[in-house]
């Protein structure tokens, strides 16, 4: 991979948010966790980087499984409590990473691609002697999970994917933009107006059960590293944008647990479209839908009046769907 020559927009000074005036480092170092988090050291790029993760064993009848938990971009690893204890209660060994470029993992300045970051995770999964797996990708973790899967489709086992991003192509909708607006829009953000951009992805949840993900983040922009948090994000939005995922559906031979809520309007970079192109755009729920006829052996699951993250915001049924799912 090539790495993007230029620095990072430093930004006008950040005035210390409110309730979050402790600054927290780009690694998330401090930040809990549901585990404890250790470290692969790898290269990308010609750059040497650790990728975090995390390792449970089964807490009953263990079944000899592994499944991995492929994180959303705005999201860090606690956003998987739920999950982890499901799956390991039910027998499996559960691996969560953090990839490249996120959360407790390094964030280089290099070109990022979807194919990287599961080769990336594929290297995870032989370190750790793993055979064939089962992934479980969120949002933008959906995309890489399925990637993962076009690479290495001896290795997956079942995907379960979660409201993925990468069933539209946004190029198609959103006009390109420079990593440099991206990097600014990263420094622009407020207390307030990034607890808006996050609300939008829970409306079945009250605002105190997202907050922490505003306190990280807004804490973030603190530190004096926060121009390589920046760049890290701008580059990996630059990835989302020109990576759609959904050609490689009708490819994939494992059987697919495919979910979204109907109330999910995510979509990367869309406030940099136009009126029209927004609503001309195909939401997550109906892409999900026609995705799932393209799938060999695909399943949809249809949440209510959920957002973007069904696994929080109607847990006991994302439980029952998941492991029925998982087991079968």
């Amino acid at each position: 991979m090539a790495a993007t020559a230029g620095r990072a927009l430093a930004g006008p000074p950040r005035p210390a948010p409110t309730g979050t005036a402790e600054p927290l480092g780009i690694g998330l170092e401090g930040w809990p966790y549901p585990g404890p988090v250790s470290f692969l050291p790898l290269v990308m790029g010609g750059q040497s980087v650790r990728m975090a993760y995390m390792d449970f064993v089964p807490t009953s009848g263990a079944n000899g499984r592994a499944i991995l938990l492929l994180h959303g971009k705005n999201f860090d690893g606690s956003y998987w409590s739920g999950p982890i204890d499901w799956l390991r209660g039910a027998g499996f060994r559960v691996i969560v990473p953090d990839q490249i470029g996120f959360n407790k993992s390094s964030k280089p300045d290099l070109d990022y691609s979807f194919e990287a970051l599961a080769r990336n995770t594929l290297a995870l999964a032989d370190a750790l002697s793993l055979g064939r797996i089962t992934l479980f990708g969120h949002s933008t973790g959906g995309a890489l999970a399925v990637r993962m899967a076009s690479i290495a489709p001896d290795r997956i086992e079942q995907l379960v994917l979660e409201d993925p991003i990468g069933l539209v192509d946004y190029r198609a909708f959103i006009p390109p933009q420079e990593t440099e607006t991206l990097v600014a829009a990263e420094h622009a953000y407020t207390v307030a107006s990034y607890r808006a951009f996050i609300a939008h992805f829970f409306p079945l949840l009250p605002k105190n059960s997202y907050e922490p993900f505003v306190t990280w983040r807004m804490r973030t922009t603190l530190s004096s590293e926060f121009d390589r948090f920046a760049r890290a994000s701008a580059l990996t939005y630059q990835m989302i944008y020109r990576e759609p995922v959904r050609p490689l559906y009708a490819s994939l031979p494992m059987p697919v647990m495919l979910t979204a809520g109907t109330k999910d309007h995510s979509a990367p970079l869309i406030s940099y479209a136009s009126a029209a192109a927004r609503a001309a755009m195909p939401g997550i729920h109906p892409a999900a839908q026609q995705a799932v006829n393209e799938l060999r052996n695909g399943r949809f699951i249809s949440f209510a009046d959920a957002g973007h993250v069904p696994h929080l915001e109607m847990p006991e049924r994302f439980r029952a769907e998941l492991l029925s799912f998982v087991k079968s």
